[in-house]
């Protein structure tokens, strides 16, 4: 369902809140004015020999008006045109502007402004996240060894941000040595970065600043080289991989890797295990990675396969072998493994097969353990297999609705897996669990202010029978008391496009409909992937038509059963 839709309904909806919990029914004006009407003028564009007509592709800007003049004259029509939009927007909802302020006020109000995440431990420190009442941006904080050792500043993004109108920091990387900081910035909100680098034992800031490159890189092994992404500044796709030298000049600066082919979207990174620089692409149906031994960067990156034509898998490093998340054979993806040293197909070994039932999503490996993150029946499970005994149990959520999934876990020799929990009644929870005692240690539960009592709301599981006969899952979303007899507001959303999955989370926004008697209800339809890789595919291309088929078939459903 596209989001202009959703949105559309969401504001019908709210409206019909509106009306529906005042005590006259005259909010609105009993005659509406006259809405704009944007003007038409019927332009043929022709693409792959097809030709369509659009009367409103005069608003945007061709390079058939080359002049300034041409070109403010069309701008300032626009303009005009998006003002009488707002403007009679304005007049429509002005009767009930003072419940527009207290439902604004209701959700910013439940934010926490003074918050901290859940420190996070990474090779020898402990790494976390903090924001300050009256600041805008996080400041990055860390401490050696024990939390309970003095608190480092290793970024006050509120300092940096200072004289922009726009300021983001982002794919920070510490080098192995913790000494020196790498961060992406951006100042025009395009997601074209520099990169900077900073001394954290002096704190100040390298000559070396990199510009138009993408968020994020990776540090080799000597402390000294960074590998980073470059941008084609037309397209704004990653398109280069380079490797500096800290404290030379950027015209020195290697490159490595060249994607010529524009479909793929390119990065690079680090293994868990801090062997190797991986270059991962990825295209609609493609996958392909190059690796590096971190030891010695001025080498050249092998291929791990040759590049097929549909095929998409990931790569994660483990002692002396890869495993491999792969679609080969397997429409939900099966576990492989391979020597590190011989990546070759011809030498994967299966560790799990594929199943029918059950989408593989990933995995996080870890020294003892490996972690297996599924999807089966549109719910997430969280499968832990030993690696030196082969036993293995799923983390039982004790829930009928619910979102889980893994969460940071850059510590490759530990027993703690940290993972985190939401429902549609339960607020987002960090979690730590014991892999071998089987323990759970509640790190944080996402506060919300003013309030909020999870067991004044009920959250279930229902089913609609497409015209198709398909079975389509419906989490729903209720204060307790409410009806399921029809007569309750209900607001449906969906969204079935690029294998997106809409989970069953947890929204402080969403208690403004619940607590004025809503019922909230996702409809997992085709497109996505909540019933596993066929449900993408069965909602895609040729078979686009089932995710508006589904969606409509949920709305009559929830219109007949709820």
């Amino acid at each position: 369902m596209p989001k202009s839709i959703i949105l559309s309904l969401l504001a019908v909806v709210l409206l019909s809140a509106c009306t529906n919990t005042s005590k006259q029914n005259s909010m609105l004006p009993v005659q509406l004015p006259q809405a704009p009407k944007a003007e038409k003028k019927d332009s043929a564009i022709t693409v792959h020999n097809h030709t369509r007509i659009d009367p409103y592709f005069w608003m945007r800007l061709t390079d058939e008006q080359k002049n300034a003049e041409q070109a403010d004259a069309q701008t300032q029509k626009v303009i005009s045109y998006l003002k009488a939009e707002n403007a009679y927007t304005d007049t429509v909802m002005h009767r009930i502007k003072e419940l527009q302020k207290n439902l604004f006020d209701e959700i910013v109000g439940r934010i926490k402004k003074d918050d901290q995440s859940v420190p996070y431990f990474s090779n020898g420190y402990w790494y976390y996240v903090k924001y300050k009442e009256g600041k805008e941006y996080p400041i990055i904080c860390r401490k050696k060894e024990t939390l309970e050792n003095e608190e480092n500043v290793i970024l006050d993004v509120n300092e940096l941000a200072e004289g922009h109108t726009y300021y983001s920091a982002s794919g920070m990387r510490i080098s192995p040595d913790n000494k020196i900081l790498a961060f992406s910035e951006d100042t025009v909100s395009r997601r074209i970065y520099t990169i900077r680098f900073k001394n954290l034992e002096t704190g100040a800031f390298y000559d070396d600043e990199i510009p138009n490159v993408s968020s994020g890189g990776a540090w080799a092994n000597d402390n000294q080289t960074y590998f980073y992404t470059s941008k084609n500044m037309v397209s704004l796709l990653s398109e280069k991989v380079w490797r500096h030298k800290l404290n030379s000049a950027i015209s020195n600066d290697v490159m490595v890797y060249h994607e010529k082919d524009p479909s793929f979207y390119m990065g690079v990174y680090k293994s868990k295990s801090d062997k190797y620089i991986i270059i991962g692409e990825g295209s609609t149906l493609v996958s392909d990675y190059r690796i590096l031994n971190a030891d010695t960067p001025n080498e050249e990156f092998k291929q791990f396969i040759p590049r097929g034509t549909e095929h998409e898998y990931s790569i994660n490093h483990f002692e002396n072998k890869f495993y491999i998340v792969t679609n080969d054979n397997a429409q939900n993806f099966r576990l492989m493994e391979t020597p590190e040293d011989n990546t070759s197909m011809e030498n994967w070994k299966e560790v799990i097969p594929h199943r029918e039932d059950v989408l593989l999503e990933g995995i996080d490996v870890f020294k003892n353990h490996l972690v297996i993150s599924e999807r089966k029946n549109a719910l997430n499970h969280i499968r832990i297999i030993n690696q030196q005994t082969q036993d293995e149990h799923y983390l039982d959520f004790g829930e009928e609705v619910y979102v889980a999934g893994t969460s940071t876990n850059p510590e490759f020799n530990t027993e703690a897996l940290r993972y985190s929990y939401s429902s549609m009644t339960t607020p987002y929870s960090t979690i730590d669990y014991n892999m071998d005692s089987k323990v759970k240690d509640i790190k944080k539960v996402q506060e919300v202010v003013g309030g909020h009592i999870p067991e004044n709301y009920k959250t279930e599981r229902q089913w609609a029978i497409a015209r198709d006969g398909s079975r389509v899952p419906i989490s729903l979303v209720y204060k307790k008391g409410v009806k399921l007899d029809g007569n309750a507001p209900l607001l449906l959303y969906a969204y079935g496009s690029y294998g997106a999955t809409m989970d069953p989370g947890f929204s402080s926004t969403r208690l403004s409909l619940l607590d004025r008697g809503f019922i909230y209800a996702i409809a997992h339809i085709r497109g996505g992937q909540s019933m596993g890789r066929q449900w993408y595919d069965d909602g895609k291309m040729m078979n686009k038509i089932n995710t508006f088929n589904d969606y409509i078939d949920c709305s009559k459903f929830c219109y007949y059963s709820v």
